[in-house]
């Protein structure tokens, strides 16, 4: 018959081993030592495998089958913890899990650090994460594929949303240093980029059909994601905007160059929470809600932006807007 040892029995042999002696362990679990002793003695009659050396030592020692069972009996009374506070979460009314559909808009820092903290905050709720462009965000909370978004423009007006104004960020039109563009010594005009291959990334959502945002070039590839058409820009392939926050380190190693081009809509681009008025969240993406709402109040606006980038480069290497 295989064994088949308690949770008990697995409590009792990690803490004698964490604790170094039958009497230190049943001091911390306050039994009594015989209970301990014989505790283990039934577990190793199950196990059929000593998991004690006692003969000629004043302290247990694990045997190298001991050794190797303290590992496995660790991971399953930490699966046991997690399985507990995830029943205590749900009698509390806490999510068993929580959706969310991220924009690309959304400064990265700000999301690491949120979902840093709700990860130490929430260890029993699992997470869904979404990221995406566009009408990508609130397609998947429309669709019931994400409890809440963090997500840019209001693309179209639903009655069933909830919409709430929690940060900014902004765009701004970059090429690569050796694309013609950057090596024009003034401000640019329509003229200059319109014959100039401009990166565009489609909306697979489906929300922004027929609509394009700050589309000024003749000449245009379109793409289907924000990392694509950085990497193409990167690489001289084309111009186009792209969300500040990703494009900070290029800016300041000189990698990319911003293009100072007056048509180029650069104003603050509205970062909203969104969900189904029918679906309020529970405690878990409320606060991760509100997380974010904090770390987006922190962001500069695009005068700040620019500012700092420029007094890391020098005067000798400023921003083109500058």
């Amino acid at each position: 018959m295989l064994p088949n040892p308690t949770l008990d029995q697995l409590q009792v042999f990690l803490t004698v081993a964490e604790t170094g002696s039958f009497s230190a362990a049943s001091r911390v679990l306050n039994r009594a030592q015989s209970v301990i002793s014989y505790t283990i003695a039934n577990l190793e009659a199950q196990l059929e495998m000593p998991l004690f050396e006692r003969s000629g030592a004043r302290q247990p020692k694990l045997t190298d089958a001991g050794k190797a069972m303290l590992e496995d009996a660790r991971r399953l009374l930490t699966d046991l913890q997690v399985m507990r506070a995830r029943i205590k979460g749900l009698k509390e009314g806490l999510e068993a899990e929580v959706s969310v559909a991220i924009s690309v808009m959304v400064p990265s820092p700000a999301t690491v650090d949120v979902l840093r903290e709700f990860r130490e905050q929430f260890p029993s709720v699992a997470l869904n994460l979404t990221v995406g462009e566009l009408g990508m965000v609130m397609e998947a909370v429309l669709s019931g594929k994400a409890t809440i978004g963090i997500g840019g423009a209001v693309l179209k007006q639903d009655d069933s949303m909830l919409m709430e104004k929690i940060g900014h960020s902004f765009m701004m039109p970059v090429a690569s240093r050796n694309h013609p563009l950057a090596q024009i010594g003034r401000p640019l005009t329509l003229g200059d980029v319109r014959e100039e291959v401009q990166l565009v990334v489609t909306d697979a959502s489906g929300l922004t059909k027929g609509r394009d945002f700050n589309v000024l070039s003749y000449k245009t590839w379109r793409v289907s994601d924000i990392a694509t058409k950085h990497a193409l820009i990167r690489g001289g392939l084309g111009w186009g905007g792209l969300p500040a926050s990703i494009i900070r380190d290029d800016l300041t190693s000189g990698a990319l160059v911003h293009l100072d081009l007056e048509a180029y809509e650069q104003g603050e681009y509205p970062i909203y929470a969104m969900r189904r008025l029918a679906n309020p969240p529970g405690p878990a993406a409320a606060w991760m809600i509100d997380a974010f709402r904090t770390r987006l109040s922190q962001c500069p606006n695009h005068a700040d932006f620019t500012a700092a980038l420029n007094e890391i480069r020098g005067p000798e290497m400023p921003l083109a807007a500058e």
